[in-house]
């Protein structure tokens, strides 16, 4: 099961603060760990928007699961949606059916099609700022244009 990547609990959302939660579909269980752990310390301090990595097929192995990714976003829906991000193709189709079913996520979950990486660490940023889901999808997505050269 996925658990809620958090620093200290002096980082935690306060009693009733409407933060957008944030889920990191990976192929493996340890990249979606480690891709949540460096997002929410490259957020830095003060509030810290709740995360939660569901990586490998629940069995420990390479693949995704339907019941690990409805357990995270449950985990991290605090009432102003959730972001889901995915690492490939499989995923981004689990998810779709997920959000087909329409009972298996929370209300206001959104698919975002992001790069994995950089656009964990924009959304975990924003959501943090206490940024509504809209602006938390918009600066993923935005990581799209980011240039290394």
């Amino acid at each position: 099961m996925s658990d809620v990547v958090s620093s200290t609990p002096d980082t935690a959302p306060a009693e009733g603060e409407k933060l957008v939660g944030i889920v990191l579909v990976s192929h493996s269980a340890a990249v979606a760990v480690s891709v949540a752990e460096l997002a929410t310390g490259l957020a830095g301090g003060g509030t810290l928007a709740p995360v939660a990595p569901a990586g490998g097929d629940g069995s420990g192995g390479l693949g995704t699961s339907s019941e690990l990714i409805s357990a995270a976003a449950a985990a991290v829906d605090r009432g102003a949606g959730v972001a889901v991000l995915t690492d490939l193709g499989s995923a981004v189709l689990t998810v779709k059916a997920l959000l087909a079913e329409g009972d298996e996520l929370p209300s206001n979950t959104r698919l975002v099609d992001a790069p994995f990486v950089e656009g964990a660490v924009a959304a975990v940023v924003t959501a943090s700022a206490g940024a509504d889901l809209a602006a938390v999808e918009a600066a993923a997505a935005e990581a799209y244009t980011y240039r290394k050269v």
